[in-house]
């Protein structure tokens, strides 16, 4: 089934369990790729000065910002779970269905785990967690 390659395969209980700690954490990823993103213009000036600039504070605060973003996201995948969309927060499950390898999927806006995919589907072929 392939499941070796993930660290556990989650029930929709267990997954709906972690999404208080799956939404703090995708908010740290969101303030730190929010934070990037707002240094950027700074960094690429830094950048464009790299022959004549042996550092600034400017991307040393980028570079901290990437850090955290790299450490929450190490987080979630820690969890098992994996971040599908850095913007969105969608997040899938890996789970058993017959026997076959799918995913649960989960939006930060839903109040809990209502769909799941196929591998190959993605976020697109979602269907009802009552199909599972």
């Amino acid at each position: 089934m392939g499941e070796d390659r993930f660290i556990k395969l989650f029930t929709v209980e267990e997954a709906n369990g972690l999404l208080p700690r799956l939404r703090e954490l995708f908010a740290e990823v969101a303030r730190h790729r929010d934070a990037m993103r707002d240094r950027n213009l700074q960094v690429e000036e830094v950048l464009e000065n790299a022959p004549a600039d042996s550092g600034s504070r400017a991307a040393s605060e980028y570079l901290a910002e990437a850090h955290g973003l790299y450490r929450s996201m190490e987080r979630i995948r820690e969890l098992g779970v994996m971040l599908k969309d850095l913007d969105a927060g969608i997040m899938d499950f890996p789970c058993e269905r017959g026997g076959e390898l799918v995913f649960l999927c989960w939006h930060p806006r839903e109040e809990s785990v209502r769909y799941w995919h196929e591998v190959e589907d993605g976020y697109r072929g979602r269907r009802p967690i009552s199909e599972l």
